[in-house]
């Protein structure tokens, strides 16, 4: 793969598997040497400790983020009981030790105490976190010894199941759980022993989908590094936006790549639909299998809300 200083022509998204060990900035800073391109962005941080599903944005596909980060996610993690840390993970310092109650250990309790997590909830982010207050960020004023007094904010769990309690050594609960955007799992394991009178942390996590994009499809970092043509790595971002798509002849694709809001009382809605769109919500404009942007209908007409100056294709 040949790059290029700067700017490129290059426009799309790829699916990265992310090792542990490294940030999201890590493997944006990779993609940026591999291909050339300095745009580049994700979708959803993940923690050097973590792994999984990083959805990486490419040259003038940036524009995507918002739309991708706002998608669920799902993980599986480890929940190790018996001790906290101080970042609510592996990597942190011991905080607190305590006994953990034999009903842990029972599958059908550990079943339905995750069960329960389903619906909303107010949730503590960790104080290793990048969220930021008075114009500091969290993880910076912990690691200087301080403590910003941050505040609990609404997070959704969809979907919380058991895949398996591991018992030797540390007592551990292996699950998989879909969750809203700006969910810690970190939180999500330490008040869980909490709630069990108990302290727990979060001992490995894996990201396996965000919005309807599975890992199974992403590359890994030397796969997107040993390519010799990096749009061949790009997927299809009709598909992986999920949004319904509005598909415009030549005049009005003319129109779409200059920003102009459209009148949806002038096309045919029996053949593209845009009268069934609800207000608000968004849709992809495609010419010729191509992404154009994302628009959201307001009243009679469909509005811009991202353009990709060139459109993004992809081939998977």
């Amino acid at each position: 793969m040949s790059a290029r200083r700067g700017q490129t022509d290059l426009c799309g998204i790829l699916l990265v598997d992310k090792p542990a060990g490294m940030t999201s900035h890590d493997v944006v800073d990779r993609v940026r040497r591999t291909t050339g391109e300095r745009r580049v962005g994700h979708a959803g941080t993940l923690d050097p400790m973590a792994t999984g599903l990083l959805v990486v944005l490419v040259g003038p596909a940036t524009r995507l983020a918002p739309f991708l980060t706002a998608a669920g996610k799902t993980y599986e993690a480890r929940v190790v009981f018996g001790f906290e840390t101080d970042t609510d993970d592996a990597e942190g310092v011991m905080t607190t030790s305590a006994r953990v109650p034999d009903e842990v250990a029972d599958p059908f309790f550990a079943a339905g105490t995750l069960a329960s997590l389903v619906g909303v909830h107010e949730q503590m982010p960790p104080a290793f976190s990048a969220i930021k207050k008075g114009g500091r960020v969290a993880h910076e004023a912990a690691r200087a010894g301080e403590t910003l007094e941050l505040e609990p904010r609404a997070v959704e769990v969809t979907a919380s199941r058991l895949a398996g309690i591991a018992c030797e050594g540390e007592l551990a609960w292996d699950i998989e759980v879909t969750v809203s955007k700006g969910t810690y799992i970190r939180a999500l394991a330490r008040d869980l022993g909490r709630a069990m009178n108990t302290a727990a942390h979060l001992g490995s996590l894996r990201r396996t989908r965000s919005g309807g994009i599975d890992v199974a499809r992403a590359s890994t970092l030397e796969q997107i590094q040993d390519a010799e043509n990096p749009v061949a790595l790009f997927c299809d971002p009709v598909t992986t936006l999920g949004f319904p798509v509005f598909e415009v002849a030549d005049d009005v694709a003319r129109r779409v790549r200059h920003g102009a809001a459209l009148d949806c009382v002038a096309f045919d809605s029996g053949a593209n639909g845009a009268d069934q769109f609800a207000p608000g919500s968004n849709l992809s404009v495609v010419h010729n299998g191509v992404l154009l942007g994302v628009y959201a209908r307001e009243g009679a007409l469909l509005k811009p809300r991202a353009i990709i100056p060139g459109g993004a294709g992809g081939s998977r």
